[in-house]
């Protein structure tokens, strides 16, 4: 075939701008990721009374996984899970206008149904339009009492590790339809009491549905097992104790899904929130 000086010039030019366009994607691309490390990864609010802590990896290089925590000017903190439909930069962008509706709704409802039921209020036209919707498991917890209530729409129910009768349950079940499912729900709550040593532990199905090489999942089973045998230990040490345990299942095999986990442990009683977002109570 024969190339003239005209049409070698125009096959570089294009070359050239191809690869300024990937280096242009892949550039905005990690600034996305960045920004939305910075979200995800944010202060964790520390108190007397117990602590919390939350991890996500995802499984491209932006996940649609969340989490939250917000501190209540009641001295309760509420804290959030969720898991947006789809994977990389649309489920990352919803999972944003997703926070953006939480931290609104934190501020004005009183209880975690009331956050779940002003969520759906705020962002159920968006998410329709964009065929999409949200799991989310919100709860409060009140370190002056231990009643940790909670509300779901179509989440994984957390797991309930008890200090005391070392055990680990589901806690006790509340229905709702996850966000963006229908319009004008209302979210009903649960609460339980959780004593000295009690740890919550909030996930995404990402943990459970983690693959082998052989096409194997990780599974419930295994999950609680690794809980129980690292229950003495604080939640951060928890937390790197599942997230090596799912690493070593699946033996470096990329996965489908992103792999969040939130822990609230209890360690004493009757004590107030340092809080991030909203005045310190004396």
């Amino acid at each position: 075939m024969y190339h003239d000086s005209l049409t070698y010039q125009f096959s570089k030019t294009a070359s050239d701008d191809q690869k300024m366009m990937d280096k242009t994607l892949q550039r905005e691309i990690n600034l996305a990721r960045n920004i939305q490390s910075s979200l995800l990864n944010g202060k964790t609010p520390t108190f007397e009374g117990g602590e919390v802590s939350g991890a996500s990896l995802p499984a491209r290089l932006i996940g649609g996984d969340y989490y939250d925590f917000y501190p209540l000017v009641n001295g309760k903190i509420r804290i959030v899970i969720g898991d947006v439909m789809g994977k990389g930069i649309p489920a990352a962008m919803l999972m944003i206008l997703t926070r953006g509706a939480f931290r609104s709704a934190a501020e004005s409802t009183q209880g975690p149904g009331e956050t779940l039921t002003a969520m759906n209020q705020a962002i159920y036209d968006d998410l329709r339009t964009l065929k999409s919707f949200v799991t989310l498991f919100c709860a409060d917890w009140d370190p002056q009492t231990g009643i940790f209530t909670y509300s779901n729409a179509g989440h994984n129910l957390p797991l309930f590790i008890k200090g005391k009768s070392k055990s680990v349950e589901e806690l006790p079940k509340v229905k709702g339809i996850m966000v963006g499912g229908l319009p004008n729900q209302v979210y009903k709550e649960e609460a339980v009491k959780l004593q000295e040593l009690d740890t919550i532990f909030f996930y995404t199905d990402g943990i459970i549905e983690a693959q082998n090489k052989e096409g194997e999942q990780y599974k419930l089973g295994r999950l609680i097992q690794t809980l129980l045998d690292n229950k003495e230990l604080g939640v951060g040490e928890i937390e790197k104790c599942v997230m090596d345990s799912v690493k070593q299942f699946t033996e470096g095999v990329p996965q489908k899904d992103d792999i969040t986990m939130v822990l609230l442990k209890v360690t004493e009683q009757k004590a107030d929130i340092t809080s991030l977002n909203s005045p310190v109570l004396g």
